[in-house]
């Protein structure tokens, strides 16, 4: 078995997950809620690395232990809430003209490291389990994220723009720039949401009563499913040619590769195949003529080529045969005491009304640094990302930071910028000089910081 990279030791990495806790909406993007930050990045990357190796045990076991998964989840709605109510007054202050957007960027990047830790150990059983009442708030998360993806892709909007990376914010005043990322974001959150939703159909056997009813009668997931089947937001076609979303970046796919499943593609079938093929789900299922024409959509995709990549399928195939010919029994009405999301409500609730307040608060005190505190801010980012095990996460050799093309030259400067030669570099100095010197003076106060060190 491979070994894992050492990010953390143990010792670190238990105290870490035993630190995390709830932070109220008012002081998101403070020091406290940074130093929290900083933590779920670490632990975002361990969870990685321990996947990849098969050595997770650890890490699964410190968060269930220590019940931290409610406590993600709560940290994960507060800031989609903090980005519905909070991030547009912050957009609309007139005053308000940050020498740069990167505090605001580490706040809606927050989401997204922990959506990716969930995905991450979502995958085991106890986690799903250690979550308890708050898996139905999750699942109504997961459900707000694949709603706007159908949506977006209804109105044939695809986030086709560069990513642009923290130190390029860093460089940008412009909070228009800003909304352009959260918005590539907020399309990478979705598909993570979809993969986390996937686990937890993984587990329809052993989930609360009401989690199931929510995902099958008051959410519909199945036709939602369905919907997403059929438009297919991770995949496209431009001048001619088929491009699919994969890995964080858009690929063009070569004609041999067009009828391959992709990860995404195979996260929505498997999902389908626990919602449709559970005995538990058939029974509660409230399979009318809607859900039934819907369902039978499916059959079109369910090709040799399809099944020959994802065998068990061919039961969802004979199912929806027999589906087709059959008048559905209706589901069979349970008397239960329904359980509801809260957390989403309560945190509205505590904070209705005071959304300006809660934005001109964060601008003075949080948004707003001085040129000392924006480089130690930018000192503590290269701290927390190890540019070595960050190289590990990357599945691709990097990129030309001007033209695109692959890269093998690095800035020696600010060791965070790739060029595939020399004129490249030369020409996109004036843009990256900003990132360059505020991330070179972090990497040297680390250096100078080391050597005092007794």
């Amino acid at each position: 078995m491979a070994e894992a990279a050492a990010l953390l030791l143990p010792g670190e990495a238990e105290a870490l997950v035993q630190a995390l806790r709830s932070v109220p909406l008012r002081d998101t993007g403070n020091h406290g809620w940074l130093w929290q930050h900083e933590a779920i990045e670490k632990l975002n990357m361990q969870a990685i690395l321990s996947a990849s190796a098969g050595q997770e045990e650890l890490l699964i076991e410190l968060l269930v232990n220590y019940a931290k998964i409610p406590t993600l989840i709560e940290e994960l709605i507060s800031v989609e809430i903090w980005k519905h109510q909070v991030f547009p007054v912050l957009c609309q202050l007139e005053d308000f003209k940050p020498k740069s957007t990167f505090p605001i960027y580490l706040v809606l990047h927050h989401e997204a490291s922990i959506i990716n830790l969930l995905e991450t150990v979502f995958f085991h059983k106890e986690i799903c389990e250690s979550a308890e009442d708050t898996i139905l708030d999750l699942v109504d998360y997961s459900h707000r994220k694949l709603t706007l993806l159908a949506a977006q892709n209804t109105r044939g909007e695809f986030p086709t723009q560069e990513k642009l990376q923290p130190e390029d914010l860093a460089n940008a005043s412009s909070m228009q720039e800003l909304q352009k990322q959260a918005e590539m974001m907020e399309f990478e959150i979705s598909l993570r949401a979809l993969s986390v939703l996937r686990f937890i159909t993984d587990q329809v056997d052993s989930l609360p009563l009401s989690a199931l009813t929510r995902m099958l009668n008051v959410h519909n997931l199945p036709c939602l499913l369905v919907e997403l089947l059929e438009h297919c937001p991770w995949s496209q076609r431009e001048a001619g040619k088929l491009k699919k979303f994969e890995n964080g970046a858009w690929h063009v796919v070569p004609p041999e590769d067009h009828v391959k499943m992709t990860k995404l593609d195979g996260q929505v079938w498997i999902a389908l195949y626990n919602l449709i093929l559970s005995p538990e789900c058939q029974r509660k299922y409230n399979l009318d003529n809607f859900n039934k024409s819907q369902l039978l959509k499916l059959r079109a995709f369910l090709t040799d080529v399809l099944i020959d990549q994802l065998p068990n399928l061919v039961e969802m195939q004979r199912f929806l045969s027999h589906l087709a010919v059959t008048e559905p029994v209706p589901p069979k009405k349970d008397l239960i005491l329904e359980q509801i999301p809260i957390i989403w409500d309560r945190v509205v609730r505590e904070n209705s009304g005071k959304w300006k307040a809660i934005a001109k608060h964060q601008v003075k005190h949080v948004f707003s640094p001085s040129e000392d505190e924006l480089k130690q801010l930018a000192c503590r980012w290269v701290q927390t990302y190890n540019l070595d095990v960050m190289e590990a996460l990357v599945p691709e050799k990097p990129k030309c930071g001007l033209c695109g093309s692959e890269a093998a030259k690095r800035c020696s400067r600010c060791q965070n910028e790739w060029y595939c030669k020399r004129e490249c570099q030369v020409q996109h100095w004036q843009k990256h000089k900003k990132a360059c010197n505020l991330m070179a003076d972090a990497l040297k106060k680390i250096k100078e910081d080391l050597k005092a060190q007794p």
